[in-house]
């Protein structure tokens, strides 16, 4: 898998290294997270290369009564901030997920939800937006991230 990494970009080597740790392959770069889509790493080392901090990948939520609401893909703990990479087959569960949602807005969970065309074609603002739920939560991220 090292000698890959000389051989696909560095978010694509992110992708494998990732889907290897979920299938408890092994670790084969120090920023591998067990990610369920390629697009969730892509979102995730989008906001790595930004200045962002580490968010938390496929973390369990719960409320105030210890009560599980929802995984979040990406989960920044401190600022109770949740981030989802909503795919192809969000549209399928659009009903689920809505009531997964307001499960965790009223557990007081901060929300944001991205596709591939924001991850693609508007990666800024994703980490303007990403950056500005930091700040407004006190969790104030890297000055470089911050002025996107």
């Amino acid at each position: 898998m090292r000698d890959l990494s000389r051989r696909v970009s560095r978010v694509e080597f992110l992708v494998l290294a990732d889907a290897a740790l979920r299938l408890d392959l092994g670790r084969f770069d120090e920023l591998a997270e067990p990610a369920e889509s390629p697009m969730e790493t892509r979102l995730r080392l989008l906001l790595l290369q930004a200045g962002l901090p580490r968010p938390e990948v496929q973390t369990k939520l719960h409320d105030s009564h210890g009560r599980f609401v929802g995984r979040a893909d990406l989960y920044y703990p401190a600022a109770r901030l949740v981030i989802e990479y909503d795919g192809a087959n969000h549209r399928d569960r659009l009903v689920e997920d809505n009531r997964r949602q307001n499960a965790l807005l009223a557990a007081g969970f901060t929300i944001l939800r991205y596709t591939a065309s924001d991850i693609h074609q508007r990666p800024e603002a994703v980490v303007t937006q990403v950056a500005q739920a930091l700040r407004a939560s006190g969790t104030a991220p890297p000055a470089a991230a911050a002025s996107g």
